[in-house]
């Protein structure tokens, strides 16, 4: 909820620099000893008042983290929520009493509101898609619905209007993954550590012995050289806040008071410290261990550090665990031993932030991570083989389809050359001579192979004398003058005929 506190305020932050100046004046003129001078103020230009603009809310890291600024922003707009907002318990707004107070703003907030609902839903089904995409899902149809469910700070079934409902989700969800927030981050702190040491060991591995001994002896001196720095002071503590009091704010030491302290660093001006608030008084203490220009400390490490202290301080100071530091809980826990004789502060590097046995399973998943990943490398490997397989066949096809239809256009566009000349039997005559040439008498054609060219007068004399003798020559005509085969046709009717002798008929 501090992100919400957060929210209500910062327009009076102004307020604060308007505070301090005030008495820094009443400071110097407690000290003037001058006589007071009468002054014309008619002749007098006065400077011009200039209004502070109110500081950037801090993310809070959320996904969601716009949309929540958004709406408070609008709210706080509204006179009658802000006056409600402010003088609400926290827990009452945890339980969803302030939710109740939306029917009550303005038509124009509430117009706003829905706008703003709608814009983040439109975002959500926007990431939706775009994993589906990422995920190769293109064709398979969206529920939006029910993929929205995940979603819990806002009413999925109505994604046109803000209401009551939606208000109390996003109060209960900003509350519960706020909660939750730091625990992830400790968790992500640890995976980070364990990996650093992970490259470290298989960077060992791939060096020889020299060389291994070389690398140890460097991270063995750069550990020293990271633990060498000036004490730290418990967090929280009187001797931290009084440096803080003392170099940050460059007051004296021996005036040092909480309830001044409070006010000079609650800079949005709410009457809490929030996490953000509490972490910048720690920068000092951080600075004696870390500096981003040292090969041996490492900024990371550094935030976790702070994350440690802020947990810390919130541990032992917020007593009704709302994750803020009122002014009086600060003045109550200025009053306890922890704060005037506390304990010595151990950092990081005396705090491992993983045991052997979770590094030991740590290692043990890269492996298996490491196993899975190359067996997929394979698979797509051989994926990656049998389509440039499939591809050198759909060349080679494409080449001969290609070469067939060059060849068609080269038939196409040389002349053929005649077939060569057939052999036929007996007075057959080809069928390209039969449709192009007249027809050629019979004793102009050449005769059949085993033929002699007999005279003509001797073709005479074996002639048939009568029409007996020429039926039964018919008869006796051999197998091979019978009938053509096909493919051989007959002698046109309207060739010559042998002459006949007509004296032997009656």
């Amino acid at each position: 909820m501090r992100r919400l506190r957060d929210g209500i305020h910062t327009y009076m932050s102004y307020l604060k620099g308007l505070l301090t100046s005030c008495l820094v004046l009443a400071s110097v003129m407690s000290w003037a000893k001058a006589v007071p001078i009468s002054i014309d103020k008619t002749k007098v230009k006065l400077p011009e008042e200039t209004v502070k603009e109110p500081p950037q809310s801090v993310d809070t890291g959320l996904h969601y983290d716009r949309y929540l600024r958004e709406v408070i922003d609008f709210l706080e707009k509204d006179q009658h929520f802000r006056e409600k907002l402010h003088n609400t318990d926290m827990e009452d707004i945890k339980q969803g009493k302030l939710a109740k107070e939306l029917d009550f703003v303005s038509h124009h907030v509430r117009t706003k509101l829905d706008e703003l609902k709608r814009q983040e839903v439109s975002r959500l089904r926007t990431l939706i898609k775009a994993k589906q995409d990422i995920e190769g899902g293109n064709d398979i149809a969206v529920d939006h619905q029910a993929l929205l469910k995940q979603f819990e700070y806002l009413n999925h079934m109505n994604p046109h209007t803000f209401e009551v409902e939606d208000l109390d989700r996003l109060i209960k969800s900003a509350t519960k993954d706020l909660e939750n927030y730091d625990k992830e981050r400790h968790e992500e702190f640890k995976r980070y550590e364990m990996m650093k040491e992970h490259e470290r060991r298989e960077h060992l591995k791939t060096l020889d012995e020299e060389g291994r001994r070389k690398e140890e002896e460097h991270y063995e001196e750069m550990k020293k050289k990271h633990a060498d720095h000036p004490k730290v002071n418990h967090p929280g503590s009187k001797d931290q806040l009084k440096e803080v009091w003392e170099e940050a704010d460059g007051l004296d030491p021996e005036d040092f008071d909480p309830k001044t302290f409070f006010n000079l660093h609650d800079t949005n001006g709410d009457g809490f410290f929030d996490e953000q608030e509490l972490e910048a008084l720690f920068t000092k203490e951080l600075e004696k261990i870390y500096d981003p220009t040292n090969e041996e400390d490492d900024m990371v490490e550094m935030e976790e550090e702070r994350l440690r202290m802020r947990e810390h301080v919130m541990n032992e100071v917020d007593s009704n665990k709302d994750r803020l530091v009122s002014l009086d809980e600060f003045l109550v826990a200025t009053k306890k031993k922890e704060f005037l004789e506390p304990d010595s502060w151990e950092t990081l590097e005396q705090n491992q932030a993983y045991t052997d046995e979770e590094m030991r399973v740590f290692e043990e998943q890269l492996a298996r991570q490491e196993e899975d990943l190359n067996l997929k490398a394979a698979d797509l490997q051989k994926q990656k083989e049998d389509l440039e397989r499939q591809q050198e066949q759909l060349n080679a096809q494409k080449l001969e389809l290609q070469q067939a239809v060059e060849h068609m256009e080269r038939l196409k566009t040389q002349k053929v050359p005649p077939p060569p000349e057939m052999q036929l039997e007996g007075n057959a005559v080809p069928e390209s001579l039969g449709h192009d040439q007249p027809p050629v008498p019979p004793e102009h054609q050449p005769l059949p192979p085993g033929h002699q060219d007999i005279p003509l007068e001797q073709q005479q004399q074996h002639a048939p004398q009568n029409q007996q003798d020429l039926g039964q020559e018919h008869q006796n005509i051999p197998q091979q003058n019978q009938p053509l085969p096909p493919g051989h046709n007959s002698p046109p009717h309207d060739s010559p005929q042998m002459p006949r002798d007509h004296s032997n008929v009656p």
